[in-house]
């Protein structure tokens, strides 16, 4: 059986049955998808497979947690192998790995079955995101009617993640107080993944876009209210913007302005770091400025090589 285990407060985070023959184990994969998983996107993508593989072991007549063998993950990994990317399995087998490594160590079971399973290979040396030539970059902010209030904070918006390759998610969870003055210069306060608070120097004209749309917007006395804010329909409070109110937004920006491409929030720190590199910037700085723990993080938004690419393509003279 592989319906949830009714379990109090939060039964949705026990994904099946299989996960939890005892209360003991109910507990802690309870806590592992609380305690242990702190974004949101993470937990509910290892959920998900969690939930897979739940549901495949019982399509394959193994309804015990101890039944479960190194084959049996093996099997499961190549049936999705079928089925999805090597990105979405390799996170399907890291999110067992993880789960089955907590219920070891919490003296749930013995072994862990898929600590020996190896993945697909999967060598992504450039990255798929969606990136705008600079001309573009610069046509779609000067389309943006600032007039009203909300053409203002949109450049502010897209400003930020341009000129501090800032992922969508920490610009949106800016706090009015993240923009400061320090040493005559603006700087901005990012909250990253794993909790890491990052700062970053405002590019002059960044500078300008968010002092434009606080001094309209009269929120500067408001430090600890959202940066990037909307008002709620239905309490009239002011709201942080979602990421999917960011994305709509982008797209009615980007078809404004005639911007064929399609182009989506991470679009801009692609962008950003791109014409960094391009004009000269080191891949040693533009890792610190986007926050990268890794150099090969930041070469995947480099994609200076793709104008070589089709510099070499027009040379086909036919």
């Amino acid at each position: 059986m592989t319906g949830e285990l009714i379990l109090s407060p939060a039964p949705s985070l026990i994904p099946a049955a299989l996960y939890a023959p005892t209360p003991k184990a109910a507990q802690r994969v309870l806590e592992f998808f609380t305690a242990q998983i702190n974004n949101d996107h993470t937990r509910r993508a290892y959920l998900n497979a969690a939930r897979r593989f739940a549901d495949w072991c019982a399509a394959h007549g193994l309804h015990q947690l101890d039944q479960v063998q190194a084959f049996h993950v093996a099997a499961f990994v190549k049936h999705l192998q079928g089925r999805f990317t090597p990105p979405t399995v390799k996170q399907h087998l890291a999110a067992l790995r993880m789960l089955f490594d907590w219920l070891v160590t919490g003296h749930v079971i013995a072994v862990n079955p898929a600590h020996a399973v190896r993945g697909p290979k999967y060598v992504v040396r450039k990255g798929k995101t969606p990136v705008l030539q600079a001309d573009e970059a610069r046509a779609l902010l000067a389309a943006i009617d600032t007039g009203p209030l909300i053409g203002l904070r949109d450049r502010a918006l897209i400003g930020t993640m341009v000129y501090t390759f800032a992922r969508v998610n920490a610009v949106l969870a800016m706090k009015v107080k993240d923009y400061f003055v320090q040493g005559r210069r603006g700087w901005v306060r990012l909250h990253e993944k794993g909790g890491k608070e990052h700062e970053v120097p405002c590019h002059h004209t960044l500078e300008r876009f968010l002092d434009e749309y606080i001094a309209a917007a009269g929120v500067a006395g408001d430090a600890d209210g959202p940066l990037f804010r909307s008002i709620g329909r239905k309490t009239g409070r002011a709201e942080a913007l979602w990421q999917q109110d960011a994305y709509r937004m982008i797209q009615r920006r980007a078809a404004a302005a005639g911007i064929a491409t399609r182009i989506g929030n991470h679009t801009f720190r692609a962008t950003g770091i791109t014409a960094y590199l391009k004009n000269g910037g080191t891949l040693e700085h533009a890792q610190t400025i986007a926050n990268h723990s890794s150099p090969r993080t930041t070469k995947l938004y480099d994609r200076r090589s793709d104008e070589i690419s089709l510099d070499e393509v027009e040379k086909i003279r036919i």
